[in-house]
């Protein structure tokens, strides 16, 4: 995979991963009733549009097109989970999480992990060591005054 992208029906970028502009337009210029396929320089493109989100991968010419499709739903489940179904607000205010989740899925193009369960935990956690590092850090200032 060359990159993953998310953006909005009305061509505002929310998350990128290998970043390409021009494939934006080309996605957002197709019709909703056409295949979700293309082919686009020396790449083949797969995309997904979920709500006001359109969810678009870049893969080589031998990587597996449906494959892809079910990553791309993988990650959109990921999201539903963690944020209780994800809408565009929620990349937008919240975009280091869904970065973070991409990394817990995915690392460099490649599926890191496939249990769902396996990644949300490893957020989870994340998120338990952040919130005790902030409360330690409001205790050491509120002890200083």
């Amino acid at each position: 995979m060359r990159f993953m992208l998310l953006f909005s029906r009305q061509g505002k970028l929310r998350l990128q991963k290998w970043y390409m502009a021009t494939l934006m337009q080309i996605v957002l210029a197709r019709k909703p009733k056409m295949c979700s396929f293309l082919e686009w320089r020396d790449l083949k493109i797969v995309y997904k549009r979920y709500a006001s989100l359109y969810f678009c991968c870049a893969i080589e010419e031998q990587d597996n097109e449906l494959i892809t499709l079910e990553v791309i739903h993988r990650f959109v489940e990921l999201l539903d989970k963690y944020f209780g179904s994800v809408c565009e607000l929620d990349i937008i205010f919240n975009f280091e999480k869904a970065y973070f989740i991409l990394d817990e899925f995915l690392m460099g193009g490649e599926i890191q992990d496939t249990s769902k369960k396996s990644v949300l935990k490893a957020i989870e956690q994340s998120d338990l060591l952040q919130e005790s590092t902030h409360l330690r850090c409001w205790i050491g200032f509120y002890l200083t005054f």
